[in-house]
């Protein structure tokens, strides 16, 4: 806890805590209020989906204008947009049953400023402290995040099956609002810049014109491309992950709540398992904190393999006691591997690139998700709920093994530059030296 001496790291971890409760309020509190409108599948599959098509769509947009304007401002504008989207569909719950398509589109709305959000924050945790504590800030990052996945469902559990979904979508607005403010006096510090890149937090003089903006804009999309491909460890875990993406997260956020209301009789189950995944993330990222192996990337990769465990388990329909050992399992395997691929990100990319690295990361691992949830429903209602949910999860688990073919993904150490090379040519004037997805959806 010695990191949050920093201000301006300790204003930001207590206004992100606000704003991630509410979102994982949020998500079950969506999940529950469908379920039990509606109880269709498809209709939670296109919510979601409006919600993942403009953050896949627009994130590698987000991840340059992170790299080129102040971040923490990114993080202001993201937030109170989306403080304004969730209170106005909190307050439309609350005086009607808005239409499928209108949430639908407030939560396409959200998606655009999620976008943003993602690659600015993810910068924005390493200028807050100094260099040698990013392991320790990215570890607490984690264990904020996880402790929302505690809080978070449960709130939304007690909230929605007693009051009613709309008081958590005002809650999560609030949160939002209260996120932005506590940003506005940080100040972060300066990385340094790499070659070739304009220093984070000022866009580059020849962005002048409107002819030479686009040319920049496109020259440091480029760029950013070209620091994923240039690493082999990096883009190979993008890709097993945009399997694990879809044949885990889609079946368990889109058919989760129905597959454990068919198989135990209570969709407020679906909760108390995501709230104990929680737990056992908070745990393991506590554990971060004093855990410094030599080879992180090479452990995160192998523990990211019991990741999708938890759904297996609910789709077998086993008993609740192996379901709670699961989800603990599930939610510590999955924090440890957010956050020392954040740290190795954090370690290995040049500070002028990384948010748009951690953009293309996003973007590609999440890729397929839209598709995903389009088809999930209709996949569902052909061959069974629980099938695709535990087929899925099957698969995912042997996806993520796949992030580990590469010798660089088993040899990378955690010191920055060290390890094997790059697997091919370095960004021009950048030395060769991985919602990040892994931290975001574990």
């Amino acid at each position: 806890m010695r990191v949050l001496r920093h201000r301006d790291f300790r204003l930001l971890f207590i206004g992100q805590s606000a704003s991630q409760i509410g979102t994982q309020a949020v998500i079950v509190a969506m999940a529950l209020y469908i379920t039990r409108r509606t109880g269709s599948a498809t209709d939670l599959s296109v919510i979601l989906g409006a919600g993942s098509l403009p953050f896949v769509a627009l994130i590698v947009f987000g991840g340059v204008w992170a790299d080129r304007l102040p971040r923490h401002r990114v993080v202001i504008a993201s937030d109170s947009t989306r403080a304004l989207l969730h209170t106005a569909l909190g307050v439309l719950i609350l005086t009607g049953a808005p239409a499928i398509w209108l949430i639908a589109l407030i939560e396409a709305a959200s998606g655009v400023a999620e976008a943003f959000f993602q690659p600015a924050y993810v910068g924005l945790v390493p200028q807050t402290v100094p260099e040698s504590e990013i392991q320790s800030a990215q570890a607490l990052r984690g264990t904020l995040e996880n402790a929302s996945i505690v809080i978070g469902p449960l709130l939304a559990t007690a909230v929605v099956l007693s009051l009613g979904a709309g008081e958590a979508f005002v809650f999560d607005g609030a949160s939002f609002a209260l996120g932005a403010v506590l940003l506005l006096p940080v100040r972060p510090r300066r990385r340094g810049r790499a070659g070739g890149f304009a220093p984070a937090g000022a866009v580059q003089s020849r962005a002048a014109s409107g002819a030479g903006a686009a040319a920049s804009f496109i020259t440091d999309l480029r760029a950013g491309y070209r620091e994923v491909r240039s690493r082999s460890w990096l883009w190979v875990t993008i890709i097993a992950y945009t399997a694990v993406t879809l044949c885990t997260v889609v079946p368990l956020m889109g058919l989760g709540p129905l597959a454990v209301r068919d198989a135990y009789g209570s969709v407020g189950l679906f909760g108390l398992l995501i709230a104990i995944y929680g737990a056992g993330s908070l745990v393991a990222s506590l554990l971060a904190t004093v855990l410094h192996p030599r080879r992180p990337l090479r452990l995160a990769l192998a523990l990211g393999a019991l990741w999708p465990l938890i759904g297996l388990l609910v789709a077998l329909g086993l008993p609740r006691v192996v379901l709670v050992a699961g989800a603990l399992i599930s939610g510590g395997a999955g924090a440890l591997t957010g956050v020392w691929w954040e740290t190795t990100l954090a370690r290995h990319i040049p500070p002028g690139a990384l948010s748009r690295v951690s953009a293309w990361d996003h973007m590609g691992s999440l890729a397929l998700m839209p598709l995903g949830y389009a088809a999930v429903g209709p996949l569902a209602a052909g061959v069974g709920v629980r099938w695709v949910l535990g087929v899925g999860a099957a698969l995912g688990m042997l996806s993520a093994l796949g992030a580990l073919i590469p010798r660089s993904a088993r040899r990378l150490t955690a010191d920055a530059g060290s390890g094997p090379p790059a697997s091919g040519p370095a960004a021009p004037g950048v030395g060769a030296a991985p919602n990040s997805s892994r931290a975001s959806a574990a």
